[in-house]
Protein backbone atom coordinates (compact mmCIF):
# COMPACT_ATOMS: atom_id res chain seq x y z
CA UNK A 1 0.00 0.00 0.00
CA UNK A 2 1.53 3.32 -1.10
CA UNK A 3 1.55 6.40 1.12
CA UNK A 4 -0.10 8.47 -1.62
CA UNK A 5 -2.15 7.90 -4.74
CA UNK A 6 -0.33 10.73 -6.53
CA UNK A 7 2.96 12.54 -5.93
CA UNK A 8 3.44 15.77 -7.89
CA UNK A 9 6.80 17.40 -8.54
CA UNK A 10 6.40 21.14 -9.01
CA UNK A 11 4.47 23.84 -7.17
CA UNK A 12 3.73 26.07 -10.16
CA UNK A 13 0.28 26.60 -11.60
CA UNK A 14 0.07 23.19 -13.31
CA UNK A 15 1.14 21.21 -10.25
CA UNK A 16 -1.13 23.32 -8.05
CA UNK A 17 -4.13 22.79 -10.32
CA UNK A 18 -3.59 19.03 -10.49
CA UNK A 19 -3.19 18.83 -6.70
CA UNK A 20 -6.45 20.71 -6.14
CA UNK A 21 -8.43 18.64 -8.64
CA UNK A 22 -7.06 15.33 -7.38
CA UNK A 23 -7.62 16.13 -3.70
CA UNK A 24 -11.20 17.17 -4.49
CA UNK A 25 -11.77 13.75 -6.09
CA UNK A 26 -10.87 12.04 -2.82
CA UNK A 27 -7.35 10.99 -3.85
CA UNK A 28 -4.40 11.17 -1.49
CA UNK A 29 -1.98 13.75 -2.87
CA UNK A 30 1.56 14.87 -2.15
CA UNK A 31 2.89 18.04 -3.79
CA UNK A 32 6.63 18.72 -3.58
CA UNK A 33 8.18 22.09 -4.48
CA UNK A 34 11.92 22.78 -4.21
CA UNK A 35 11.39 26.50 -3.53
CA UNK A 36 8.33 28.65 -2.79
CA UNK A 37 4.97 28.06 -4.44
CA UNK A 38 4.79 29.81 -7.80
CA UNK A 39 8.34 31.10 -7.46
CA UNK A 40 9.33 30.20 -11.02
CA UNK A 41 7.51 30.91 -14.27
CA UNK A 42 4.09 31.10 -12.61
CA UNK A 43 4.91 34.39 -10.88
CA UNK A 44 6.70 35.85 -13.92
CA UNK A 45 3.81 35.90 -16.38
CA UNK A 46 2.15 38.88 -18.08
CA UNK A 47 -0.68 38.47 -15.53
CA UNK A 48 -3.35 37.74 -18.12
CA UNK A 49 -6.22 35.30 -18.42
CA UNK A 50 -6.76 35.48 -22.16
CA UNK A 51 -7.46 33.52 -25.30
CA UNK A 52 -4.30 34.67 -27.02
CA UNK A 53 -5.40 36.92 -29.85
CA UNK A 54 -2.13 36.51 -31.74
CA UNK A 55 -2.47 32.71 -31.81
CA UNK A 56 -5.26 33.10 -34.36
CA UNK A 57 -2.61 34.07 -36.93
CA UNK A 58 -1.00 30.67 -36.39
CA UNK A 59 -4.28 28.85 -36.94
CA UNK A 60 -4.44 27.72 -33.30
CA UNK A 61 -8.24 28.03 -33.19
CA UNK A 62 -8.72 25.10 -30.81
CA UNK A 63 -6.24 26.52 -28.30
CA UNK A 64 -7.84 29.99 -28.50
CA UNK A 65 -11.34 28.55 -28.12
CA UNK A 66 -10.31 26.44 -25.14
CA UNK A 67 -8.64 29.44 -23.48
CA UNK A 68 -11.57 31.77 -24.16
CA UNK A 69 -14.00 29.31 -22.56
CA UNK A 70 -11.71 28.99 -19.54
CA UNK A 71 -11.44 32.77 -19.27
CA UNK A 72 -15.04 33.07 -18.08
CA UNK A 73 -14.89 29.89 -15.98
CA UNK A 74 -11.93 31.25 -14.03
CA UNK A 75 -13.51 34.68 -13.70
CA UNK A 76 -16.43 33.06 -11.92
CA UNK A 77 -14.45 30.78 -9.57
CA UNK A 78 -11.85 33.41 -8.63
CA UNK A 79 -13.54 36.83 -8.92
CA UNK A 80 -11.19 38.31 -6.33
CA UNK A 81 -8.00 37.35 -8.19
CA UNK A 82 -9.29 37.76 -11.75
CA UNK A 83 -10.95 40.86 -13.13
CA UNK A 84 -12.15 41.94 -16.56
CA UNK A 85 -9.87 44.31 -18.44
CA UNK A 86 -10.39 46.14 -21.71
CA UNK A 87 -7.46 46.18 -24.14
CA UNK A 88 -6.73 48.98 -26.60
CA UNK A 89 -5.23 47.85 -29.92
CA UNK A 90 -4.10 50.88 -31.96
CA UNK A 91 -4.63 50.46 -35.68
CA UNK A 92 -1.29 50.55 -37.50
CA UNK A 93 -1.79 49.62 -41.18
CA UNK A 94 1.97 49.17 -41.63
CA UNK A 95 1.85 46.20 -39.26
CA UNK A 96 -1.55 44.62 -39.92
CA UNK A 97 -4.47 45.87 -41.95
CA UNK A 98 -7.57 47.21 -40.27
CA UNK A 99 -9.64 44.54 -42.01
CA UNK A 100 -7.40 41.76 -40.69
CA UNK A 101 -7.64 43.09 -37.13
CA UNK A 102 -11.40 43.45 -37.43
CA UNK A 103 -11.78 39.89 -38.67
CA UNK A 104 -9.52 38.53 -35.93
CA UNK A 105 -11.43 40.37 -33.21
CA UNK A 106 -14.77 39.21 -34.61
CA UNK A 107 -13.55 35.60 -34.34
CA UNK A 108 -12.12 36.31 -30.88
CA UNK A 109 -15.48 37.65 -29.70
CA UNK A 110 -17.45 34.64 -30.91
CA UNK A 111 -15.12 31.63 -30.78
CA UNK A 112 -15.42 30.93 -27.06
CA UNK A 113 -19.12 31.54 -26.45
CA UNK A 114 -18.54 34.81 -24.58
CA UNK A 115 -21.33 35.53 -22.06
CA UNK A 116 -19.96 37.89 -19.41
CA UNK A 117 -17.38 40.13 -21.05
CA UNK A 118 -18.37 42.99 -23.37
CA UNK A 119 -17.62 42.78 -27.11
CA UNK A 120 -15.11 44.65 -29.26
CA UNK A 121 -15.73 48.26 -30.20
CA UNK A 122 -13.87 50.87 -32.22
CA UNK A 123 -12.22 53.88 -30.52
CA UNK A 124 -11.46 57.37 -31.74
CA UNK A 125 -8.12 57.99 -30.03
CA UNK A 126 -8.35 61.71 -30.67
CA UNK A 127 -11.37 61.83 -28.34
CA UNK A 128 -11.03 58.83 -26.02
CA UNK A 129 -8.86 59.13 -22.87
CA UNK A 130 -6.94 56.04 -24.03
CA UNK A 131 -5.40 58.19 -26.76
CA UNK A 132 -3.96 60.83 -24.45
CA UNK A 133 -0.81 58.88 -23.61
CA UNK A 134 -0.26 57.70 -27.19
CA UNK A 135 1.50 59.44 -30.06
CA UNK A 136 -0.83 61.80 -31.95
CA UNK A 137 -0.47 59.98 -35.27
CA UNK A 138 -2.33 57.03 -33.72
CA UNK A 139 -5.89 58.13 -34.37
CA UNK A 140 -8.03 55.00 -34.07
CA UNK A 141 -8.03 51.67 -32.26
CA UNK A 142 -10.08 48.65 -31.40
CA UNK A 143 -10.96 47.84 -27.79
CA UNK A 144 -11.67 44.25 -26.75
CA UNK A 145 -12.02 42.18 -23.57
CA UNK A 146 -9.74 39.84 -21.67
CA UNK A 147 -8.90 39.44 -17.97
CA UNK A 148 -6.09 40.31 -15.56
CA UNK A 149 -4.94 37.87 -12.85
CA UNK A 150 -2.73 37.87 -9.78
CA UNK A 151 -0.72 34.90 -11.04
CA UNK A 152 1.20 33.90 -7.91
CA UNK A 153 -1.88 34.10 -5.70
CA UNK A 154 -3.76 31.91 -8.17
CA UNK A 155 -1.10 29.26 -7.55
CA UNK A 156 -1.23 29.64 -3.77
CA UNK A 157 -5.02 29.48 -3.57
CA UNK A 158 -5.15 26.31 -5.67
CA UNK A 159 -2.64 24.75 -3.27
CA UNK A 160 -4.53 26.08 -0.25
CA UNK A 161 -7.75 24.48 -1.53
CA UNK A 162 -5.87 21.24 -2.17
CA UNK A 163 -4.52 21.25 1.38
CA UNK A 164 -7.95 21.93 2.86
CA UNK A 165 -9.20 18.90 0.91
CA UNK A 166 -6.51 16.70 2.42
CA UNK A 167 -3.43 17.13 0.20
CA UNK A 168 0.02 17.13 1.79
CA UNK A 169 2.10 20.13 0.72
CA UNK A 170 5.88 20.21 1.09
CA UNK A 171 7.68 23.38 0.04
CA UNK A 172 11.45 23.97 0.17
CA UNK A 173 11.93 20.24 -0.24
CA UNK A 174 13.56 18.09 -2.89
CA UNK A 175 12.67 14.62 -4.03
CA UNK A 176 15.77 12.40 -4.21
CA UNK A 177 16.68 8.73 -4.61
CA UNK A 178 13.69 7.86 -6.77
CA UNK A 179 13.15 4.18 -7.52
CA UNK A 180 10.42 2.97 -9.85
CA UNK A 181 8.83 -0.36 -9.06
CA UNK A 182 5.15 -1.31 -8.87
CA UNK A 183 4.93 1.92 -6.85
CA UNK A 184 7.30 4.88 -6.73
CA UNK A 185 9.79 4.92 -3.85
CA UNK A 186 11.54 8.20 -3.08
CA UNK A 187 13.08 10.31 -0.36
CA UNK A 188 12.16 13.87 0.57
CA UNK A 189 15.05 16.01 1.74
CA UNK A 190 15.09 19.39 3.46
CA UNK A 191 18.21 20.82 5.11
CA UNK A 192 19.74 17.40 5.58
CA UNK A 193 16.63 15.81 7.06
CA UNK A 194 15.15 12.96 5.05
CA UNK A 195 11.85 11.08 4.95
CA UNK A 196 11.06 8.01 2.78
CA UNK A 197 7.71 7.93 0.98
CA UNK A 198 5.85 6.03 -1.73
CA UNK A 199 3.21 6.88 -4.34
CA UNK A 200 1.23 4.91 -6.90
CA UNK A 201 1.64 7.58 -9.58
CA UNK A 202 4.26 10.27 -10.14
CA UNK A 203 3.52 13.49 -12.05
CA UNK A 204 6.39 15.59 -13.36
CA UNK A 205 4.98 19.13 -13.47
CA UNK A 206 8.28 20.90 -12.86
CA UNK A 207 7.82 23.52 -15.58
CA UNK A 208 11.16 24.63 -17.02
CA UNK A 209 12.88 22.01 -14.84
CA UNK A 210 10.80 19.17 -16.29
CA UNK A 211 13.71 18.03 -18.47
CA UNK A 212 16.19 18.11 -15.60
CA UNK A 213 13.81 16.09 -13.43
CA UNK A 214 13.31 13.53 -16.20
CA UNK A 215 17.00 13.16 -16.95
CA UNK A 216 18.73 13.48 -13.59
CA UNK A 217 16.12 12.41 -11.03
CA UNK A 218 13.97 9.90 -12.88
CA UNK A 219 16.70 8.63 -15.23
CA UNK A 220 14.37 8.66 -18.24
CA UNK A 221 16.36 7.94 -21.43
CA UNK A 222 16.08 10.18 -24.49
CA UNK A 223 15.70 13.91 -24.99
CA UNK A 224 12.35 15.27 -23.77
CA UNK A 225 10.24 17.23 -26.34
CA UNK A 226 10.97 20.47 -24.52
CA UNK A 227 11.75 23.98 -25.67
CA UNK A 228 12.65 26.70 -23.19
CA UNK A 229 11.67 30.27 -24.03
CA UNK A 230 12.58 33.21 -21.81
CA UNK A 231 10.12 36.05 -21.28
CA UNK A 232 11.25 39.33 -19.73
CA UNK A 233 9.02 42.11 -18.39
CA UNK A 234 9.85 45.62 -17.22
CA UNK A 235 7.98 47.87 -14.79
CA UNK A 236 8.01 51.67 -15.08
CA UNK A 237 6.15 54.50 -13.38
CA UNK A 238 2.61 54.64 -14.71
CA UNK A 239 2.27 55.97 -18.24
CA UNK A 240 -1.52 56.46 -18.27
CA UNK A 241 -4.36 57.22 -15.85
CA UNK A 242 -7.02 54.67 -16.74
CA UNK A 243 -7.61 50.99 -16.00
CA UNK A 244 -7.33 49.64 -19.56
CA UNK A 245 -4.36 47.81 -21.02
CA UNK A 246 -2.67 48.25 -24.39
CA UNK A 247 -1.61 45.68 -26.95
CA UNK A 248 0.98 46.96 -29.42
CA UNK A 249 2.11 45.49 -32.75
CA UNK A 250 5.89 45.47 -33.23
CA UNK A 251 7.86 45.77 -36.44
CA UNK A 252 8.93 42.11 -36.06
CA UNK A 253 5.20 41.15 -36.03
CA UNK A 254 5.35 40.22 -32.37
CA UNK A 255 3.15 41.99 -29.84
CA UNK A 256 3.74 43.43 -26.40
CA UNK A 257 1.35 44.48 -23.66
CA UNK A 258 1.42 47.62 -21.51
CA UNK A 259 -0.76 47.11 -18.44
CA UNK A 260 -1.74 49.10 -15.35
CA UNK A 261 0.18 47.54 -12.47
CA UNK A 262 -0.18 48.07 -8.73
CA UNK A 263 -1.82 51.50 -8.99
CA UNK A 264 1.33 53.53 -9.63
CA UNK A 265 3.13 51.49 -12.29
CA UNK A 266 2.93 50.16 -15.83
CA UNK A 267 3.98 46.60 -16.71
CA UNK A 268 5.45 46.09 -20.20
CA UNK A 269 6.21 42.70 -21.73
CA UNK A 270 7.10 40.26 -22.95
CA UNK A 271 10.06 38.95 -24.92
CA UNK A 272 10.33 35.49 -26.51
CA UNK A 273 13.95 34.36 -26.59
CA UNK A 274 15.42 30.88 -26.79
CA UNK A 275 16.96 29.69 -23.53
CA UNK A 276 19.23 26.70 -23.01
CA UNK A 277 20.75 27.18 -19.54
CA UNK A 278 19.55 26.35 -16.03
CA UNK A 279 16.19 28.14 -15.51
CA UNK A 280 17.30 29.06 -11.99
CA UNK A 281 19.89 31.39 -13.48
CA UNK A 282 17.68 33.21 -15.98
CA UNK A 283 18.27 36.96 -15.83
CA UNK A 284 17.12 39.78 -18.14
CA UNK A 285 19.65 41.10 -20.62
CA UNK A 286 20.29 44.65 -21.72
CA UNK A 287 19.09 43.78 -25.21
CA UNK A 288 15.75 42.51 -23.86
CA UNK A 289 15.22 45.67 -21.81
CA UNK A 290 16.12 47.82 -24.84
CA UNK A 291 13.70 45.81 -27.00
CA UNK A 292 10.79 46.43 -24.64
CA UNK A 293 11.63 50.11 -24.22
CA UNK A 294 11.94 50.52 -27.99
CA UNK A 295 8.65 48.74 -28.69
CA UNK A 296 6.79 50.89 -26.16
CA UNK A 297 8.43 54.07 -27.45
CA UNK A 298 6.86 53.52 -30.87
CA UNK A 299 3.46 54.13 -29.27
CA UNK A 300 3.75 56.18 -26.06
CA UNK A 301 4.43 59.92 -26.03
CA UNK A 302 6.61 59.57 -22.93
CA UNK A 303 10.03 58.22 -23.85
CA UNK A 304 11.07 55.18 -21.85
CA UNK A 305 14.75 54.45 -21.21
CA UNK A 306 16.61 52.13 -18.86
CA UNK A 307 16.56 54.91 -16.26
CA UNK A 308 12.75 54.76 -16.05
CA UNK A 309 12.72 51.01 -15.33
CA UNK A 310 12.02 50.42 -11.63
CA UNK A 311 11.71 46.63 -11.71
CA UNK A 312 12.43 43.72 -14.05
CA UNK A 313 11.40 40.08 -13.90
CA UNK A 314 12.11 37.12 -16.11
CA UNK A 315 10.43 33.74 -16.45
CA UNK A 316 11.34 30.68 -18.49
CA UNK A 317 8.43 28.99 -20.22
CA UNK A 318 8.66 25.25 -20.77
CA UNK A 319 6.93 24.67 -24.10
CA UNK A 320 6.26 21.48 -25.97
CA UNK A 321 8.69 21.47 -28.91
CA UNK A 322 6.59 21.35 -32.07
CA UNK A 323 9.49 22.09 -34.41
CA UNK A 324 8.66 25.77 -34.98
CA UNK A 325 11.61 27.84 -36.18
CA UNK A 326 10.88 30.93 -34.10
CA UNK A 327 10.32 30.78 -30.33
CA UNK A 328 7.25 33.04 -30.57
CA UNK A 329 5.67 30.50 -32.96
CA UNK A 330 5.98 27.50 -30.63
CA UNK A 331 2.59 26.27 -29.45
CA UNK A 332 1.39 27.46 -26.04
CA UNK A 333 -0.89 24.45 -25.71
CA UNK A 334 -0.04 21.75 -23.18
CA UNK A 335 1.07 18.22 -23.93
CA UNK A 336 0.76 15.24 -21.56
CA UNK A 337 2.72 12.02 -21.88
CA UNK A 338 1.88 8.89 -19.90
CA UNK A 339 4.62 6.28 -19.42
CA UNK A 340 3.36 3.01 -17.99
CA UNK A 341 3.79 -0.73 -18.24
CA UNK A 342 2.51 -3.81 -16.43
CA UNK A 343 5.33 -3.88 -13.92
CA UNK A 344 6.16 -0.18 -13.49
CA UNK A 345 4.29 2.59 -11.69
CA UNK A 346 2.82 5.21 -14.06
CA UNK A 347 4.65 8.45 -14.82
CA UNK A 348 2.76 11.44 -16.24
CA UNK A 349 4.82 14.33 -17.63
CA UNK A 350 3.42 17.80 -18.29
CA UNK A 351 4.84 19.98 -21.06
CA UNK A 352 3.81 23.53 -21.85
CA UNK A 353 0.53 25.15 -20.98
CA UNK A 354 -0.72 28.62 -20.08
CA UNK A 355 -2.03 29.98 -16.82
CA UNK A 356 -5.40 30.40 -18.57
CA UNK A 357 -5.76 26.69 -19.31
CA UNK A 358 -4.26 25.23 -16.13
CA UNK A 359 -7.62 23.98 -14.82
CA UNK A 360 -8.41 22.13 -18.06
CA UNK A 361 -4.90 20.69 -18.03
CA UNK A 362 -5.49 19.31 -14.54
CA UNK A 363 -8.77 17.70 -15.61
CA UNK A 364 -7.16 16.07 -18.63
CA UNK A 365 -4.19 14.87 -16.57
CA UNK A 366 -6.48 13.04 -14.17
CA UNK A 367 -8.63 11.74 -17.02
CA UNK A 368 -5.49 10.15 -18.47
CA UNK A 369 -5.05 8.29 -15.19
CA UNK A 370 -8.65 7.20 -14.54
CA UNK A 371 -7.91 3.63 -15.60
CA UNK A 372 -5.38 3.46 -12.75
CA UNK A 373 -7.36 5.52 -10.27
CA UNK A 374 -11.11 5.53 -9.93
CA UNK A 375 -13.15 7.42 -12.50
CA UNK A 376 -14.53 10.48 -10.71
CA UNK A 377 -16.48 13.44 -12.11
CA UNK A 378 -15.06 16.85 -12.99
CA UNK A 379 -15.80 19.47 -10.32
CA UNK A 380 -13.37 22.40 -10.39
CA UNK A 381 -15.29 24.52 -12.94
CA UNK A 382 -18.13 25.11 -10.48
CA UNK A 383 -16.44 25.41 -7.08
CA UNK A 384 -14.82 28.75 -6.16
CA UNK A 385 -11.27 29.04 -4.96
CA UNK A 386 -10.82 30.09 -1.29
CA UNK A 387 -12.28 33.56 -0.81
CA UNK A 388 -13.99 33.54 -4.20
CA UNK A 389 -17.49 32.62 -3.04
CA UNK A 390 -19.22 35.72 -4.41
CA UNK A 391 -20.52 36.88 -7.78
CA UNK A 392 -18.10 37.66 -10.61
CA UNK A 393 -19.46 41.23 -10.64
CA UNK A 394 -19.63 41.60 -6.85
CA UNK A 395 -16.13 42.87 -6.07
CA UNK A 396 -17.15 46.52 -5.55
CA UNK A 397 -19.96 45.52 -3.18
CA UNK A 398 -17.59 43.32 -1.20
CA UNK A 399 -15.09 46.18 -0.90
CA UNK A 400 -17.90 48.46 0.33
CA UNK A 401 -19.01 45.83 2.88
CA UNK A 402 -15.43 45.44 4.13
CA UNK A 403 -15.01 49.22 4.55
CA UNK A 404 -18.30 49.35 6.44
CA UNK A 405 -17.25 46.57 8.83
CA UNK A 406 -13.66 47.76 9.22
CA UNK A 407 -13.89 51.54 8.60
CA UNK A 408 -10.28 52.13 9.63
CA UNK A 409 -9.13 50.62 6.31
CA UNK A 410 -8.37 53.12 3.57
CA UNK A 411 -10.04 52.47 0.23
CA UNK A 412 -6.74 51.40 -1.46
CA UNK A 413 -5.94 49.02 1.42
CA UNK A 414 -9.43 47.51 1.48
CA UNK A 415 -9.34 47.07 -2.31
CA UNK A 416 -5.92 45.41 -2.22
CA UNK A 417 -6.90 43.01 0.56
CA UNK A 418 -10.27 42.09 -0.95
CA UNK A 419 -8.60 41.39 -4.30
CA UNK A 420 -6.11 39.14 -2.51
CA UNK A 421 -8.27 37.34 0.07
CA UNK A 422 -11.86 37.86 -1.04
CA UNK A 423 -14.37 36.77 1.60
CA UNK A 424 -11.58 35.35 3.73
CA UNK A 425 -10.37 38.83 4.66
CA UNK A 426 -12.16 38.34 8.00
CA UNK A 427 -9.59 35.68 8.90
CA UNK A 428 -6.98 38.45 8.97
CA UNK A 429 -8.98 41.39 10.32
CA UNK A 430 -11.13 39.50 12.83
CA UNK A 431 -12.57 41.79 15.50
CA UNK A 432 -10.00 44.56 15.04
CA UNK A 433 -11.32 48.08 15.66
CA UNK A 434 -8.24 49.95 14.40
CA UNK A 435 -5.20 49.46 12.21
CA UNK A 436 -3.07 49.44 15.35
CA UNK A 437 -4.81 46.31 16.63
CA UNK A 438 -3.39 44.40 13.63
CA UNK A 439 0.14 44.76 14.96
CA UNK A 440 3.21 46.49 13.54
CA UNK A 441 2.83 48.14 10.13
CA UNK A 442 5.75 47.29 7.84
CA UNK A 443 4.79 49.85 5.19
CA UNK A 444 2.00 50.12 2.60
CA UNK A 445 -0.45 48.99 5.33
CA UNK A 446 1.10 45.51 5.46
CA UNK A 447 0.47 44.53 9.06
CA UNK A 448 1.72 41.79 11.32
CA UNK A 449 -1.75 40.20 11.29
CA UNK A 450 -1.59 39.79 7.52
CA UNK A 451 1.96 38.46 7.60
CA UNK A 452 1.10 35.96 10.33
CA UNK A 453 -1.84 34.73 8.25
CA UNK A 454 0.42 34.26 5.21
CA UNK A 455 2.96 32.36 7.29
CA UNK A 456 0.40 30.15 9.01
CA UNK A 457 -1.90 29.33 6.08
CA UNK A 458 -0.10 30.15 2.83
CA UNK A 459 3.41 28.71 3.29
CA UNK A 460 5.19 32.10 3.32
CA UNK A 461 8.63 31.76 4.90
CA UNK A 462 10.61 34.75 3.66
CA UNK A 463 10.05 38.45 3.07
CA UNK A 464 10.19 37.83 -0.69
CA UNK A 465 7.40 35.25 -0.38
CA UNK A 466 5.22 37.94 1.19
CA UNK A 467 6.28 40.98 -0.82
CA UNK A 468 6.55 39.60 -4.35
CA UNK A 469 4.23 36.58 -4.48
CA UNK A 470 1.55 36.62 -1.75
CA UNK A 471 1.27 40.40 -2.20
CA UNK A 472 2.85 42.76 -4.74
CA UNK A 473 4.03 45.28 -2.16
CA UNK A 474 7.76 44.79 -2.68
CA UNK A 475 8.13 47.94 -4.78
CA UNK A 476 6.41 50.05 -2.12
CA UNK A 477 8.56 49.16 0.86
CA UNK A 478 11.95 50.73 1.53
CA UNK A 479 15.03 48.67 2.23
CA UNK A 480 14.69 49.40 5.95
CA UNK A 481 11.04 48.31 5.93
CA UNK A 482 11.88 45.09 4.08
CA UNK A 483 14.62 44.32 6.60
CA UNK A 484 12.20 44.92 9.47
CA UNK A 485 9.74 42.49 7.87
CA UNK A 486 12.53 39.93 7.45
CA UNK A 487 13.47 40.24 11.13
CA UNK A 488 9.83 39.82 12.16
CA UNK A 489 9.41 36.68 10.06
CA UNK A 490 12.53 34.88 11.26
CA UNK A 491 11.72 35.73 14.87
CA UNK A 492 13.99 36.91 17.69
CA UNK A 493 17.35 35.16 18.09
CA UNK A 494 17.40 32.32 20.57
CA UNK A 495 18.66 33.26 24.06
CA UNK A 496 21.89 31.71 25.20
CA UNK A 497 21.52 28.96 27.79
CA UNK A 498 24.06 28.87 30.60
CA UNK A 499 25.94 25.64 31.02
Amino acid sequence: MADFDIAIIGGGINGAGIARDAAGRGLSVLLVEQDDLGSGTSSASTKLIHGGLRYLEHGAFWLVRKALIEREVLLQIAPHLIRPMRFVLPINPERRSKLLLQLGLFIYDHLGGRKILPPTRKLDLTQDPAGQSLKPELRSAFEYSDCWVDDARLVVLNVLDAAERGATIRTRMRMINVVRRDVWHFMLECRGRRAPMTARILINAAGPWVGQVAEHLLQIPGRPPLRLVKGTHIVVRKLFDHDRGYIFQNSDRRIIFALPFERDFTLIGTTDNEFTDDPSGAIPTGDEIAYLCGAANEYFRTEITNKQVVAIFTGVRALHDDGSKKPEDVTRDYYLTLDESKHAAPLLTVYGGKITTYRRLAEEALDRLKHVLRDTPHWTAHVPLPGGDFSHDGIEQLIADVRSRWPFLSEPTATRMVRAYGTRINRILGTAKSLGELGPNFGADLTAAEVRYLMQFEWALTADDVLFRRTKLGMRLSKVERERLHTFMIGPPAKAVNA
